[in-house]
């Protein structure tokens, strides 16, 4: 295992000098929201959100937030390490239904949320998942709807060529389930967890 901070393997933070080859994150508790509707797109826009041009597709905000398109109307917004997700807690808070068909969809105890960073984060997700998650299939804001470990995750790769990161959502209450399968994945490549000890979900 190692104790090196998480935040060191994010997008837009200062690189280490010699990255783990995988090192895995529980995200769990950072907020997340997703919007779904017809009107989503020009209520995230008044938002001073930008968009994915496409589904499947996400694209990074200003702040570090990071926008997913779903669907042709549907929408997951990912909080940011640096404001540890304030504006999206934010936006779920604000929220109030009016007659717009836009429809709030809290992910925050749907969801678990985990970031695989590091050169072989690729390889860890082939032994779990399918999808050819490299880079050069797999770019920069591409979203995966997929299965991985026999259970359904979106993938949304989030790093660059010199800090490799997936981040992978799925059903909370699979998170021991499914980090064990990464972490057993791991184990060929030497990588654990982003600091010691983590707390387990079945833990208090």
């Amino acid at each position: 295992m190692t104790s090196l901070k998480a935040e060191a393997f994010i997008p837009g933070t200062p690189p280490v000098a010699s990255l783990p080859a995988c090192v895995l994150t529980d995200l769990t508790e950072r907020p997340r929201v997703g919007f779904r509707g017809h009107d989503s797109a020009a209520y995230l826009e008044t938002r001073g959100y930008r968009l994915p041009a496409a589904p499947n597709q996400a694209l990074c905000q200003h702040d570090g937030t990071w926008v997913a398109r779903l669907s042709a109307t549907e929408y997951l917004l990912l909080g940011s390490c640096t404001d540890e997700g304030a504006p999206v807690a934010a936006e779920e808070h604000d929220w109030v239904q009016d007659a717009r068909r836009n429809y709030l969809l809290p992910r925050q105890d749907s969801h678990a949320w985990l970031q695989l960073s590091g050169e072989r984060c690729s390889a860890v997700m082939a032994k779990v998942c399918g999808v050819d998650l490299r880079t050069r299939a797999f770019p920069l804001g591409a979203v995966a709807q997929t299965s991985a470990a026999r259970i359904n995750v979106i993938v949304v790769n989030v790093g660059t060529e010199q800090q490799p990161t997936l981040q992978v959502l799925f059903d909370r209450a699979s998170l021991a389930y499914f980090q064990d399968a990464v972490l057993d994945a791991m184990a060929e490549f030497g990588g654990g967890w982003a600091r010691q000890n983590p707390v387990r979900p079945d833990e208090p």
